[in-house]
């Protein structure tokens, strides 16, 4: 059970003052919950801050840099009446003269704000309108008492609609009231030392009194992040002692199924390939259950790798499974699978949600009685019914789709399973260790013969007109083209072209040959649409990400992927990676609203440069900034609140460190000590890790 003294912390955020049912809905939006809690609040971290202590003259004051401004207060323009002019205030000081300029603002309060011939503090942001200095709409406007009360250095954060930064300050005030005493879970932190507490860490990053203090380098945001670093180190680190401590079966095959399928195999193996499964059969040979991550760029060969693997499993009489994470993607590692094992005799079964009735009892039969060697399947692989008669080998594809939990419970579907996990999205040596854990890897550097190079382009939105004109000269020809968008539908905060809209205006243009597929159809209307275009029934599939991973149709030769800026560099290689899979030269366009911004234009111009899907993996994490990990946002790569892997790189080390050391120690999390840590595991939210221990 979670410890009663983080019960203030998970507490609804209608317990705060001020917060009531219908306050509550722009924090829910903000924080992405449907009922937030105070903790939720309190990890909402910033996204910048400003140092109220700079305090320029008027003359001084740069523009568009925040300043904190003493002025007298001149005189008032306000507008006539029916008139949109703003009303206008003139200011001074010994050094210059400015106009502060409020919209849509009611005079006679304009008047009790700015006294005539008063003092003033200025919180804002100086800009020039017809060679005038102009302030608009300040920040803050402060008397003397109000100035006293000005924070040193003030935090900015993300908001919603709805929600003002100062109904969230107020917020944050009162859910940093309620942050308790806790005992201190980092060995590293005694009085003296440069880590704060935990309490401290959320006073000072809320509340900073220093730049230092605002900022992700600093030590509260620092400390805070090797928190919840630790926690998922320790979560990975039990999960690993359990598999250890459960010892593992040996598996080894005669080579007789696997030299089937390689005769049925209309290429040869890759070097990357042969050594990944030679990695892979030493590790199903030894006594120790196998937990290893297989990662190679689009179109790298995973999936026969992941098939060979599992006919050592078949040839030693025992079973292997294949999950993937969405229905698609199930079916077309089927689609690549079923002929090779087809020609080897080997009998493959599907299973998703969709199998239903006598179709399903008939599969689950099979498995449970061992007619069936192998499954590829969806999230229905771990359901309660699904039993298999002996289990050896667990294949999870894309597995940051899916949890901790999710993976285990695949494996407890037999005794002492092997455990391979495949990624496209390769990751940094550093991203390995910090989202699996210590896990052995291989990477798939080398691309099957015959893949050709993409041609990629980056194309301003203003030039649509041509690239719609492009494309029907390209499907005149005979190509078959994606067009990726962002969202299915428009929102009032969102000016992206929505895939639907997108449908429509090309349907206008050409006709039946544009189909449309998204996340919200049905899993059988994806797949119709899915088996048009594989077919060539229609030419152009307008789409979301769903055909991120997984899609393979080589007739495919063009690309466009809208609003290419809002994308992770990973998922752009993603996406990109659906075309030059046949014998054609394959295009990708990414459409760009002008003007970008410098991240923006270092992705793009690093994705016409490159192809290498390990090289655009740094880039990426050297740009990324902010959000989730590999633009995981969009792409699914679990990320974390507080942490940031582009600047909290040696804290991820630490945490490993520590976890490892912790784990070995005390594996059960037994002792007295041991109780800080598991406060930790559930203020971070690591139940699984916790049902771990509980499963002993």
């Amino acid at each position: 059970m979670r410890p009663a003294a983080l019960d203030p912390l998970f507490a609804p955020l209608t317990s705060l003052d001020g917060i009531g049912p219908k306050t509550v809905r722009p924090f829910a939006r903000l924080l992405g919950r449907e009922t937030p809690r105070v903790v939720d609040l309190l990890f909402h971290m910033p996204s910048g801050f400003v140092d109220r202590r700079a305090r320029p003259t008027i003359a001084e004051a740069r523009e568009g840099e925040d300043v904190t401004l003493e002025v007298r207060v001149d005189g008032h323009q306000a507008p006539p009446p029916g008139s949109r002019a703003p009303h206008r205030t003139f200011v001074s000081d010994a050094t210059g003269d400015m106009v502060v300029v409020h919209f849509k603002a009611d005079s006679a309060r304009m008047a009790h704000m700015l006294p005539e011939g008063a003092t003033r503090w200025l919180c804002g942001r100086i800009e020039r309108y017809d060679g005038l200095r102009q302030m608009v709409h300040p920040d803050r406007v402060l008397d003397a008492a109000g100035l006293a009360r000005l924070p040193p250095v003030e935090q900015v954060y993300p908001l919603v609609e709805g929600l003002h930064a100062g109904h969230l300050r107020r917020a944050l005030a009162s859910a940093l009231g309620r942050v308790p005493d806790l005992a201190e879970w980092l060995p590293s932190v005694s009085p003296g030392s440069a880590l704060p507490s935990f309490r401290e860490a959320l006073e000072r990053l809320h509340r900073p009194q220093t730049p230092a203090d605002a900022q992700p380098t600093g030590m509260p945001w620092r400390r805070l992040a090797l928190d919840e670093l630790l926690a998922h180190q320790v979560s990975l680190a039990l999960a690993r002692a359990r598999d250890i401590k459960a010892g593992g079966r040996e598996t080894s095959g005669d080579g007789r199924i696997a030299a089937r399928l390689r005769a049925a195999l209309p290429f040869a193996l890759t070097g990357a390939q042969e050594q990944a499964l030679a990695a892979i059969a030493a590790d199903l040979a030894a006594p120790t259950r196998m937990l290893r991550l297989m990662q190679g760029d689009v179109g790298s060969g995973k999936t026969v790798v992941a098939l060979l693997a599992a006919a050592v499993a078949l040839e030693a009489g025992r079973q292997a499974a294949i999950m993937a994470p969405t229905e698609i993607l199930a079916r077309q590692h089927l689609e690549t699978i079923a002929p090779l094992a087809q020609a080897a005799g080997i009998e493959v079964v599907l299973l998703t949600g969709r199998e239903k009735g006598r179709a399903r009892a008939d599969i689950l039969a099979g498995l449970a009685e061992g007619r069936t060697g192998l499954v590829v399947g969806t999230h229905a692989l771990i359901q309660d019914d699904v039993a298999f008669r002996d289990l050896a080998l667990a294949v999870v594809d894309e597995q940051h789709r899916f949890g901790v939990e999710q993976r285990l419970a695949l494996a407890r579907k037999g005794a002492a399973v092997d455990m391979l996990v495949m990624t496209a999205t390769p990751i940094p040596r550093t991203l390995v260790l910090t989202l699996f854990g210590d896990m052995e890897a291989s990477e798939l550097r080398e691309k099957p013969p015959g893949r050709q190079e993409i041609d990629t382009r980056a194309v301003p939105l203003d030039r649509l007109d041509e690239v719609v004109e492009a494309v029907g000269r390209a499907m005149a020809a005979g190509a078959r083209a994606y067009w990726i968008c962002p969202l299915v539908e428009e929102t009032d905060t969102s000016d992206l072209a929505a895939a639907t809209e997108r449908f429509e205006a090309l349907k206008a243009r050409f006709g039946e040959r544009v189909d449309l597929v998204h996340g919200r159809m049905s899993g059988t209307a994806k797949d119709a649409a899915m088996a048009r275009f594989a077919a060539g029934e229609c030419q152009l599939l307008v789409a979301t990400t769903v055909v991120e991973v997984g899609v393979n149709v080589p007739e495919a030769t063009i690309m466009v992927i809208e609003h290419a800026e809002r994308f992770g560099l990973a998922q752009l290689h993603q996406l990109r990676g659906r075309v030059g899979r046949g014998d054609k030269p394959s295009t990708c366009l990414l459409l760009y609203r002008a003007p970008l911004g410098e991240t923006a234009k270092a992705r793009l111009a690093i994705l016409r440069e490159s192809q290498d899907g390990f090289r655009i993996a740094e880039e990426d994490l050297r740009l990324r900034g902010e959000g989730d990990v590999l633009g995981t946002r969009q792409s699914g790569m679990p990320g974390f609140r507080v942490a940031r892997l582009d600047v909290h790189s040696a804290d991820m080390e630490t945490a490993r460190r520590l976890a490892a050391t912790l784990v070995r120690q005390d594996p059960g999390l037994a002792t007295p000590v041991a109780d800080r840590l598991r406060t930790l595991l559930y203020l971070h939210e690591r139940d699984a890790a916790m049902r771990l221990l509980g499963a002993g």
